[in-house]
Parts: C-alpha cells; sequence; structure tokens
C-alpha cells in the first residue's frame, strides 16, 4: 500500500508517516521506484506508535521500536512502561491529593454557607482546612459596630 492509504488506514497523515520513516521508527521501507510501499507490519506498527503517543510515549522514547521483535527490544519496552507506569501512579497520588483538598475547602464553604455568615467568622462551624488562616479575619459586621 503507498503512502496514503497508510495513513488514512491508521488515522494519521503522510507527513507524520514520513516522520516516523525519518526517526526509524518504522526500519526499512520497501520502495517501488520513486514510491514507498508499506506492507501489513508497516500498518501495525504505525497503530502501535499511535496506541503509544496516546498514552503519553514521546516518538524520542520509542526508539528502540523496529526492533520489538528481538528480546533486547522487549526488554526495552517492557522497562519503558513500567517507567510509564510509575509516572501515573505519581500524578494519580498528586490528583488524590488534590482532590483531598478541593473536597476539605468545599465541606469548609459548604459549613460557612450553612450559618449564612457574610465573612468567614470564627463561629463558622467547618473543620479548620484551606481557609483556616482566614477565619481570623474580623467578619465585616462585628467590625462596622
Amino acid at each position: 500500500m503507498r503512502i496514503g492509504e497508510l495513513a488514512q488506514r491508521t488515522g494519521t497523515t503522510p507527513k507524520a508517516i514520513r516522520l516516523y520513516e525519518a526517526r526509524g521508527l518504522l526500519g526499512t521501507v520497501v520502495r517501488e521506484g520513486s514510491y514507498r510501499h508499506y506492507g501489513e507490519g508497516d500498518l501495525a506498527r504505525v497503530q502501535l506508535i499511535r496506541q503509544a503517543q496516546g498514552l503519553g510515549f514521546s516518538l524520542a522514547q520509542l526508539e528502540g521500536l523496529p526492533e520489538l521483535h528481538q528480546s533486547a527490544g522487549w526488554v526495552r519496552m517492557a522497562a519503558l512502561l513500567a517507567e510509564r507506569r510509575e509516572a501515573v501512579a505519581r500524578e494519580m497520588a498528586r490528583l488524590a491529593a488534590l482532590d483531598g483538598q478541593l473536597a476539605a475547602l468545599q465541606a469548609e464553604l459548604l459549613a460557612c454557607d450553612a450559618f449564612a455568615a457574610p465573612a468567614v467568622p470564627p463561629a463558622c462551624a467547618a473543620p479548620q482546612g484551606l481557609l483556616g488562616p482566614l477565619r481570623q479575619l474580623t467578619p465585616l459586621a462585628s467590625a462596622i459596630a
């Protein structure tokens, strides 16, 4: 198949396929005259590249892709996947901590709203949270009186 058909079947562009080839991700591409000719192996490799990019891998990280059929290639890619999973786990932990902070802030704001307080007075029953330092401010109504 020619580059246009490969691009269409993989949901990419001919320019991207040329880039993959230039970076050595497709291995040696067969030429028929001045035209590139791609086979089913190339189709599978482009699909794998697109999937890897969707999972957050850069093209630079995929340099060993043509050697996937060899043991060293499998080991390299397995290590790359393990690294990516660790990065995802770290990001999930960061997001879980952020979610906890947002939940605490939301609970504090809802508790204060239940008292219909115009500011954040010490009487607000929410636990000490993200707005804790703001509780030390004098409520507007008592500051005027």
